[in-house]
């Protein structure tokens, strides 16, 4: 196994076991054996729970019986040590010819090279006794392991596992995680972390970014100024992919690469200049938006040139599939040079969508004599595009159907960027095949699934994890279990328990906010900042690339201000509203709702240490005119509580003067927005 990921899932998991621990200790005043609680996530495609419990003790075992290979030994091996770090008991292997506790039964390792077709079903069967996983491939045991994790309860007395019967398969074949490692280089630890992330909730494809305007990011041996002089000395060196695409197999994902092409191609031609169709020279883009360096595709030179380097990463990258970006593509360039217009002529080719078109022709006979299958954004679907192309759709689902009408296999992301900060009940909603769908059968069977999109305009390595977690196990759970499974509470339910294993993992999603909050408060003590901090997100993509466009903003801008502090999607945005929305049902009738919303508003009302720490911090005094609203809202919400409680009429012009402060509120402020107005409108506007 592994030494550096067990390191990371003992290091992660401490601060969780102490937790957990301590709940356990709390707890232990009652003897009532209690029920099945489901937190699974994602939720599987079939499970019945049954009578009993099956203890985690010291003296469980695990046995083999069919075959195993090195990686099924690594995956029970990781999953054991994981156990043991939840539970503080250690699964020992069954002696030799014994049936151990826990049976491991896979019928074969699978295919050598993990291709979208892979068998990863599952069945697990859990009873008082014992427990027997059993798998067609080593892929589907370690799902069935992950659930096996999740399963695991606890009381007063000890863990255990339910006695469940789950017969599980994933209603998607392709469930894939983006990350844009151009704009904001990654290190390798935090990949492999994601990667941790990606398996413990069913995920299966790794889509790396690795080229942009911003950056080259995978070297060459071949053409070694494209990192030399295209990734301001940040990129991954070949041994460090090797070692990641070999760890993503061991966890059953595939590592999908991207190198954007014609356009998006700054990097490209910095070090190769005469891969573009302008004269440059170029420079490493450190700005954000749409640059117009194109590759030039008039040029038989362009294509040798690919053929070399994409021969060289074939042999670093084993997928069937290589993604060659194909995306946004102004023609600016193109339009203005000479020799490409003429070539136009010659070729009988009417603007420059048609030029892409045959620039693509070309890098599909590339690919394919490397053995890869090409994916495109929505731009490369063009008329006599050949079927076996997948288009990956960032423009939504009626571009995505047109394509699976038109005979191609697709790929939703529209509804899945994570940039956006949207919450998880947005990216939830969203269906690669919705119910509303038109298709045929055969036509869906075309969907071959979505991925999440982690675009890094604005996220480094100490921020992107509250950036992808947990809202990216809502997206997983979306493409792996029937469409049935829809409720948003439950899934929020579940996700605030996902949302701590992960972190058991190591990924750094909860600490990093309270270690942010230190470092601009410059003292441990900022419990005074966490009413303000839990009730605050970041502002939207849209209104931070203003602000950055307006400021001067790139990508060697620190990002260590409050917003950067600040995960979408906190907590309070849900619970707040379920709180609000229950209470709202009867006033009177929910005391105990009341009484936590007073609680609440009283926690927002203007702090002394409060003040004191955000005006003596640079960083945080932007995020002062947030406390005062927060005051105001506070105050705002007890009236309202006590005019309902009450049932005496507000004042003539209270509701119009509150509602205009929650409108004054909407406007972002140091990049940041509210997460309760809602909510707030709602109460305020049941006041009579």
């Amino acid at each position: 196994m592994d030494a550096k990921r067990v390191r990371r899932i003992v290091c992660g998991g401490m601060a969780a076991g102490a937790m957990l621990v301590g709940t356990l200790m709390a707890q232990n005043a009652t003897t009532v054996q209690p029920s099945f609680v489901n937190t699974l996530m994602p939720q599987p495609a079939q499970l019945t729970a049954g009578d009993g419990r099956l203890a985690v003790a010291p003296g469980v075992t695990v046995s083999f019986d069919k075959t195993h290979d090195e990686r099924l030994e690594g995956a029970v091996e990781w999953a054991m040590q994981r156990l043991k770090n939840q539970t503080g008991v250690l699964m020992q292997n069954a002696a030799a010819g014994a049936t151990g506790t826990l049976v491991v039964s896979v019928d074969g390792p699978g295919q050598a090279v993990q291709s979208v077709n892979e068998d990863e079903s599952y069945t697990l069967e859990i009873t008082a006794q014992a427990a027997h996983l059993h798998a067609s491939t080593d892929v589907g045991a370690m799902h069935g392991l992950d659930t096996l994790l999740q399963l695991v309860q606890s009381d007063g007395m000890g863990f255990w596992l339910p006695a469940v019967s789950i017969q599980d398969s994933p209603r998607f074949k392709w469930r894939g995680l983006m990350i844009d490692v151009s704009r904001h280089f990654e290190p390798v630890g935090v990949i492999e972390r994601t990667l941790d992330g990606m398996a413990a909730v069913k995920m299966n494809v790794f889509h790396w970014h690795l080229s942009d305007d911003q950056g080259f990011r995978m070297e060459s041996r071949i053409f070694p100024k494209l990192t030399g002089e295209g990734s301001d000395g940040q990129y991954y060196t070949q041994e460090q992919t090797r070692e990641v695409v070999e760890y993503a197999r061991g966890l059953g994902i595939r590592v999908v690469p991207e190198f954007d092409m014609p356009a998006h191609s700054t990097s490209w031609a910095v070090g190769y200049p005469e891969l573009a169709s302008a004269p440059g020279p170029f420079t490493v883009g450190h700005n954000f938006g749409v640059f117009d360096a194109t590759m030039d595709p008039a040029k038989k030179s362009t294509y040798a040139f690919l053929d070399k380097f994409i021969g060289e990463m074939a042999g670093i990258f084993p997928d069937e599939y290589m993604h060659i970006g194909g995306d946004e593509n102004n023609g600016v360039e193109w339009k203005q040079n000479p020799a490409i217009q003429a070539f136009m002529t010659t070729h009988n080719l009417k603007d420059t969508g048609a030029l892409q078109n045959y620039f693509n022709q070309q890098l599909l006979q590339i690919l394919k004599k490397h053995g890869k299958k090409m994916i495109g954004w929505d731009e490369v679907m063009t008329p006599d595009l050949p079927k076996d192309v997948v288009v990956q759709s960032w423009r939504g689902f009626a571009s995505l159907s047109a394509g699976a009408k038109q005979g191609y296999s697709g790929i939703l992301s529209a509804g899945y960027y994570l940039d956006h900060i949207d919450p998880a009940s947005t990216h939830y909603a969203v269906d690669p095949v919705p119910a509303s769908s038109d298709l045929t059968p055969e036509q869906a069977a075309r969907i071959l699934g979505g991925e999440a999109c982690m675009w890094s305009e604005y996220v480094e390595p100490r921020t992107i994890d509250s950036r992808i977690w947990p809202r990216t196990a809502a997206i997983a759970e979306r493409l792996w279990s029937p469409q049935s499974v829809s409720s948003e509470d439950d899934m929020y339910r579940r996700l605030a328990v996902e949302s701590l294993r992960l972190e058991e993992l190591g990924l750094t999603h909860i600490s990093q906010e309270d270690a942010s909050l230190r470092a601009l408060a410059g003292t441990q003590q900022i419990d005074a900042l966490r009413p303000l901090a839990a009730v605050l997100e970041p502002v939207n993509f849209d209104t931070r690339s203003e602000w950055t466009q307006a400021h001067g903003g790139t990508t060697l801008s620190p990002m260590n201000r409050l917003v950067d502090a600040l995960p979408p999607d906190p907590p309070s945005r849900h619970d707040f509203g379920d709180l609000m929305s229950t209470y709202l049902q009867d006033p009177v009738g929910h005391p105990d709702e009341e009484s936590a919303l007073t609680s609440t508003f009283r926690s927002w009302s203007v702090q002394p240490e409060m003040m004191e720490l955000m005006s003596s911090s640079p960083q945080l005094a932007e995020g002062l005119p947030r406390a005062l609203q927060l005051a105001e809202l506070g105050t705002m919400g007890l009236e309202a509580l006590s005019y309902l409680s009450s049932g005496v009429p507000a004042p003539p012009m209270w509701k119009p003067q509150k509602l205009a402060i929650l409108d004054d509120a909407e406007a972002p402020v140091a990049l940041t927005r509210f997460t309760v107005l809602k909510a707030m409108r709602d109460l305020v506007n049941e006041v009579r």
